[in-house]
């Protein structure tokens, strides 16, 4: 069989670890079919993905630097810096790295360039309507299947989960809405790639694919190595106390911070399991961050939990 062109790939993903994690999980993919890869990223962001790069002589960060928006905290580089109410900030930025991607596109010249910034289940593209309408709320759209959706699938949007949606309707750059921004990009690009495989998804992307007019990719679940360094003494410390498979790890992202009263239900939660736990997570809003772990007994019983809240980076 003759062997497959080997290309260079260039990859920029929305600022946030959520976008970035699977874009390099992807690469590391792509590397290993001998494909080259540049990947666009907040400088500050290297640091906490450089152990991620399963193939770092194939796969080459390039850094961008995040220019500075008014009301955007001093040194803001990615989603989790910031609360989401300043994330239509943070796209400001984005955008304004454009010269910057620009250049380094023209110096290049890659053969592909894989981009996001919204991510959606594949069953919540097929339900958004096309073209967008301006005027439509996703509370209009019918909850029911569009016409053409596979009848075969059980997978559907109920009405909760539309409404959850509207927040494309906000602001989210200048001049320009999340909604209008999703539209342009599945407008502009040549084809989509979906991070599921045609067991699970199969009939929903043809959907897609059909409806949009463009080839539908399916990456398959493209699961990351496990990790190879090793975890923090403190950490290492406190779970060599426990049996192993017994400590429930509870964690919301590097984006979700919680108010005082859903910290203390979380609290009382996890104590009423008996079972030991870790949390992961920022401080409460209105809380001062920890500067160490502690452990904490229960009254209910449980064999104690540690609770990280220093808005720092936690490996999982």
């Amino acid at each position: 069989m003759e062997k497959s062109r080997e290309l260079h790939i260039a990859m920029f993903p929305w600022f946030a670890f959520g976008h970035m994690i699977p874009f390099l999980h992807l690469s590391n993919e792509l590397t290993e079919r001998g494909h080259k890869i540049t990947f666009f990223l907040p400088r500050k962001a290297q640091s906490k993905l450089q152990h991620l790069n399963s193939h770092p002589h194939l796969i080459t960060f390039h850094s961008l630097v995040v220019p500075q928006v008014d009301g955007l905290p001093p040194g803001t580089d990615t989603a989790s810096d910031i609360g989401r109410s300043l994330a239509y900030l943070l796209a400001i930025a984005f955008d304004r790295t454009n010269d910057q991607v620009d250049e380094a596109l023209r110096t290049m010249n890659p053969d592909l360039l894989l981009y996001d910034f919204a991510y959606f289940c594949a069953a919540a593209i097929a339900y958004i309507p096309i073209p967008i309408p301006d005027q439509v709320q996703l509370r209009d759209v019918s909850w029911r299947p569009p016409g053409g959706y596979p009848s075969s699938t059980t997978v559907v949007i109920r009405p909760h989960e539309l409404r959850s949606l509207d927040f494309i309707y906000e602001s989210f750059g200048e001049g320009i809405t999340f909604q209008q921004r999703l539209a342009i990009a599945l407008a502009r690009c040549d084809a989509f790639s979906i991070r599921t495989c045609q067991e699970i998804d199969g009939r929903i992307c043809d959907y897609i694919g059909s409806k949009y007019g463009k080839p539908v990719f399916l990456t398959g679940p493209v699961l990351s190595e496990p990790p190879l360094e090793p975890l923090e003494d403190r950490w290492a410390q406190w779970l060599a106390g426990f049996r192993p498979g017994s400590v429930i790890f509870c964690a919301f992202g590097s984006e979700y911070i919680p108010v005082k009263n859903q910290f203390q239900e979380l609290r009382l939660g996890l104590e009423l399991t008996g079972l030991p736990f870790f949390v992961a997570l920022k401080p409460p809003s209105g809380a001062p961050p920890l500067k160490r772990p502690y452990r904490m007994g229960s009254r209910r019983g449980s064999e104690g939990g540690a609770w990280s809240m220093e808005g720092g980076w936690r490996s999982q």
